[in-house]
């Protein structure tokens, strides 16, 4: 194994390219299992060919995150990571741990020269622009993006024009607009694309959808989805008029992307952008995308009829105090109509058949509750384990088959999808549709205003001043392209 940063030298085999060979792989699986891995390079080997060459666009702390779980994929390995930074602090977020380039770097390397099986390991390259790092590293097959949600779209389309598979964090983009333009782009392409929302690759999806599906609680009418954490980012003030100088290392004119410039202040970056309307999308877009996961899994929701909001606001620049959003959906086949509320910094109420002492939010104030016409199943947030209430019902319920195939994680699914050909569960083609939804309630929170949708066109149909916040306004010679 090389011991320092190299360029991958990853060449075409003959007329097939190492790309398609990737593509290829899962389904030609058969043809090679006669002569087992572990004959050709020991236990647990996996042959240079048949690895995944992986890119990391974002080391913050989500980055390193995503950066952890993969180094643990022993048919992946990470070639190449982009980020504005050289180093990061991250230790008062849950994350803890430094991010940057720096840090990122250094986690492959300890990763890699402690693996024997990494033998072949071509080594890692480190960009400060993701750009030069797509148009360098020909080897990249696929890209993970991690940065600011303001900064989604240009990275996500510059790696799908480049043929490169993307698995991006949540929301997919700040805009409606950027989200459509992505989905349609990865589905021209043909691309696999995976959104980050890690519990849509566990168990808790699965059994949400397979109980409601079975009628454990009847019709489905109304969802209850919760963040009820405190806010207390939101309440700091920002002096307009103070400088802070960049930290060293940090490319402040490359973070901002195709945003209005704006001088620097550690409020931005690296932690609180997302409580920033010009960089983020709220808690509603980083936790909604987890928590209303299964309604729109299990419900198959689709476009709602109208959407409404109600914001306790400090400074309209950044996201409010406390918000509830009111979804109304249609009528799906069979399924009757359902109306969603979203509660950020608050609690719906009670149930009343929820018994003394047990908490409706079980995982740092985050969950979901479905009411149905035979009953109440609350779950737990990031599309946690599921449970019918009172848990004498739950006792009492005869659990169906299991009928959904189970994927081994969102890190997995998307690596098995990219080597069959198919989409990952969470694709664009699923998540670009429900990140718009998700979207719309920040623009009704944004506009003051009950807004009746047109979900395909992208319209508010009743407030035309509602497009503002459905667009997005590009700077700095970037390109919604």
């Amino acid at each position: 194994m090389k011991q320092e940063s190299i360029k991958s030298d990853s060449k075409p085999e003959g007329k097939l390219s190492r790309s398609r060979f990737i593509k290829m792989a899962g389904t030609t699986a058969a043809a090679f299992s006669v002569v087992p891995r572990y004959v050709l390079g020991g236990p647990g080997y996996t042959p240079p060919s048949d690895k995944l060459n992986v890119a990391m666009i974002g080391a913050g702390g989500q980055g390193m995150q995503n950066l952890r779980n993969l180094l643990r994929e022993q048919d992946v390995q990470i070639i190449a990571i982009a980020d504005v930074a050289e180093e990061s602090d991250y230790s008062q977020s849950y994350h803890e741990v430094p991010g940057g380039r720096g840090p990122g770097y250094k986690r492959v390397i300890d990763a890699y020269q402690a693996d024997p099986a990494r033998k072949d390991w071509p080594g890692c390259q480190i960009y400060i622009d993701f750009r030069k790092m797509l148009d360098k590293e020909s080897g990249i097959d696929a890209v993970v993006v991690a940065i600011p949600d303001h900064s989604h779209a240009v990275a996500v389309l510059a790696a799908i024009h480049r043929g490169k598979h993307v698995y991006c964090e949540k929301p997919l983009a700040r805009t409606i607009q950027e989200v459509r333009v992505m989905t349609e782009a990865a589905r021209e392409a043909g691309v696999t694309t995976q959104m980050g929302i890690q519990g849509h690759g566990d168990e808790g999806l699965r059994l949400t959808y397979e109980w409601i599906r079975d009628g454990a609680i009847g019709d489905v009418t109304e969802v209850h989805v919760f963040s009820a954490g405190p806010n207390t980012s939101s309440c700091r003030e920002i002096d307009e008029g103070q400088r802070y100088p960049v930290p060293k290392g940090f490319d402040w004119d490359l973070w901002q992307g195709p945003v209005k410039k704006r001088p620097y202040t550690p409020y931005y970056a690296p932690l609180r952008w997302r409580d920033f309307w010009v960089y983020g999308t709220g808690r509603i877009g980083d936790m909604g995308c987890h928590n209303m996961d299964p309604a729109f899994f299990a419900l198959d929701l689709g476009y709602p009829e109208w959407v409404q909001a109600r914001a306790a606001w400090g400074d309209r620049d950044k996201r409010p105090y406390a918000s509830t959003v009111y979804y109304q959906f249609p009528a799906r086949g069979k399924m009757p109509p359902v109306k969603m509320t979203w509660y950020c910094g608050l609690m719906p109420p009670r149930p009343d058949d929820l018994e003394p002492g047990r908490d409706l939010a079980q995982a740092y104030g985050n969950g979901i509750l479905f009411v149905g016409t035979k009953g109440k199943m609350m779950g737990e947030g990031w599309a946690g384990t599921p449970r019918i209430i009172p848990e004498e019902k739950m006792k009492a319920y005869k659990l169906p088959p299991k009928t959904l195939p189970r994927v081994g994680g969102i890190y997995r699914d998307w690596i098995d999808s990219i080597r069959v050909g198919k989409q990952a569960s969470a694709g664009f083609e699923y998540s670009g549709p429900m990140t718009e939804v998700i979207l719309m309630g920040n623009v009704a929170m944004r506009t003051d205003q009950k807004l009746t949708f047109d979900g395909p066109k992208m319209e508010a149909t009743n407030f035309p001043d509602a497009e503002q916040y459905i667009k997005a306004e590009y700077h700095n010679g970037w390109k919604l392209e």
